[in-house]
This record gives structure tokens, sequence and C-alpha cells, in this order.
């Protein structure tokens, strides 16, 4: 489907005035998220120009609660921005399944299916894993599997459960032929020990925060990299090399959304069209224009997902 983006900036002025209406009358007992969703209106004001038209948000997370008080504004007002695709992450038997219900209830919106190391302790055996993600991967808008992965930052799970987990969904996506979306936090070796183990698995790193001799081994072995905000951060260091040498058909961008928000917003609730910055801080890093970059991540997207551009499900 092609997805239609508005000229009119006094529709998008229209648009966001309406937002900030809808926060200044949110629920009087959680003043917090009526706040938030007006600096969210702020800060995303400013950067509506069309030459931002086409970002393909790689991985966020709109079923995460700092969302509840105003998801769907916020997922209507990013595609109005023009973000004209998301992949809404499930990374718990329970966002599996709100992930499932924002796909099925916007035409830009897909989704994932996977659990996220921190579930190494509850998620049950392979049979249980196996049925449920292959029963939410069978939706025609299920387009990856994860995110998956190994987080050593915190003391538990244990990295031995971690890495059980890790492995059995290796092979349900070996079994399915869906690209996996890869979480590595702290676990570098280990991280790519596993990945050498399946190599006729598909998958991309999201966040990247490895070395260029990492991100140099994932390409050859076929996976792509996924820069977020931290690459505008003031103290990301080996990150803009990485950027500067990953092939043009092998990045993706992404938010990570509610978290990472790029430099200046850092700090602030992060959402989908504050990508604008990530995209000119690589065009900056690549010697090109933005529009080039939000052309090659959005190709990318499509060969990566292989998505269906649909306008409804039933």
């Amino acid at each position: 489907m092609e997805i239609s983006f508005t000229e009119d900036k006094n529709a998008r002025s229209d648009f966001a005035g309406s937002l900030a209406g809808q926060a200044e009358t949110a629920v009087a007992s959680d003043t917090s998220k009526a706040d938030d969703t007006k600096k969210t209106v702020s800060a995303v004001a400013g950067n509506v120009k069309t030459k931002y038209y086409g970002i393909f948000d790689s991985h966020a997370h709109y079923d995460d609660a700092k969302f509840d008080g105003d998801r769907d504004e916020m997922i209507e007002y990013v595609h109005s921005c023009g973000v004209t695709g998301i992949v809404n992450i499930g990374c718990t038997y329970d966002s599996m399944k709100l992930s499932e219900s924002l796909a099925q209830k916007y035409p830009y919106v897909y989704f994932s299916a996977g659990l996220h190391p921190s579930e190494a302790d509850v998620c049950g055996d392979f049979i249980h894993v196996r049925e449920v993600l292959c029963s939410y991967l069978s939706h025609p808008k299920a387009v990856a599997l994860g995110e998956i992965g190994l987080d050593y930052h915190y003391d538990t799970p244990l990295p031995e459960k971690q890495k059980i987990l890790f492995e059995w969904q290796m092979q349900i996506a070996s079994e399915t032929g869906k690209p996996v979306i890869i979480h590595d936090r702290d676990a570098h070796g280990d991280t790519m020990e596993i990945i050498r183990k399946y190599r006729g698995v598909k998958g991309v790193l999201h966040s990247f925060s490895g070395s260029p001799e990492m991100a140099k081994e994932l390409i050859d072995l076929g996976y792509y990299i996924s820069f977020s905000g931290v690459l505008t951060f003031k103290n990301a260091r080996k990150l803009p090399e990485v950027a500067s040498m990953v092939p043009d058909d092998r990045m993706l961008i992404e938010t990570d959304c509610p978290y990472l928000a790029p430099h200046p917003k850092r700090g602030e609730r992060n959402n989908s069209s504050l990508l604008t910055f990530v995209v000119d801080k690589l065009a900056e890093l690549r010697g090109v224009s933005a529009e080039k970059i939000i052309e090659l991540t959005g190709e990318n997207a499509e060969n990566f997902f292989q998505y269906t551009k649909l306008s409804s499900l039933g």
C-alpha cells in the first residue's frame, strides 16, 4: 500500500495541537503522562520536514507502559510526521499479544515475536516456547523472531539460562526461516559464539554496541547492523566508526522507544519521529544526504523483514 503524507503544514500543526490538548485533558490523577505527552509534542513539532518522509523504525516498543496514556495518539502522530513503517517488538508473552494487536490495527505497523533474555527464568520449557512463538510467527504481519539474545548487565537470569533460551530461539528461527533481532548487552563474546553456530539464520544486531571488528564479522555472516539514538551520544566512542564502514545494504535505524532518545533529547521519552536525529548523524558520518539514508534504510528494512504492505487485516 502506498501511504500518503500530507504536505499541509497547517494540518500537521492542527494535529500537534490536538494531541497537546488531549494531554491537557488526560486523567487528572496521572499528570506525569500528560506532561510527557506535551514534551513529546514539543520535541517532535520542530522536526516535521518533508525531507524525512519514509523513515522505517525497525525496533520500537509502543506496547511499553510509558505509552499507556497516549499510545494510539503517538502512533498516529509519528505516522503524520512521515514515519511509514514500524516494527513493534514482542519480547515477553504479554508484549507479543499487544504487539500483534497494534499490527492488526495499523497498516504501517508490523511486529516481531520473541523472548528477551530477561525472560529466561520464566519462559517455560522448549516445547512451550516453540508452540507460542510459532503461533505468533504464523501471523502475516509477524516479520521477525525477537528480540532474543544475551544481557549480562545484571546478575540474573544466570548466563547459562540465557544461553539456553537464546539457542532455543535460534533453532526455531532456523526451522521457520524468520530473521532474528538480537539483543547483546555486555555479552559480545558469547553472543558471537552462538551466532556462529547458526550460520543459516539471518539477523540484525539491534542498537549495535560492539566494535568495528565485530561488525565486520557480522556483515560477513550476512547480518545487518541497526543504529539507535546511541549513535548521537557524545560518549559514543567506536560507534561512529562502525556507522561509517557498514555497507549501504546492511544498515537499519531504530528508536528502541520509549528508550534511548537521541541527543539533544536524551533522557526524554523516545518516539519514532525523533529518528530524524539518527538519520542526520548517519548522513554526516557517511557524507550523504538525509534523504539517501532514509532511502537506503527503508529498502534494507523491506529486504530484511520481507514484509507485505497491507492496507488492512480482518
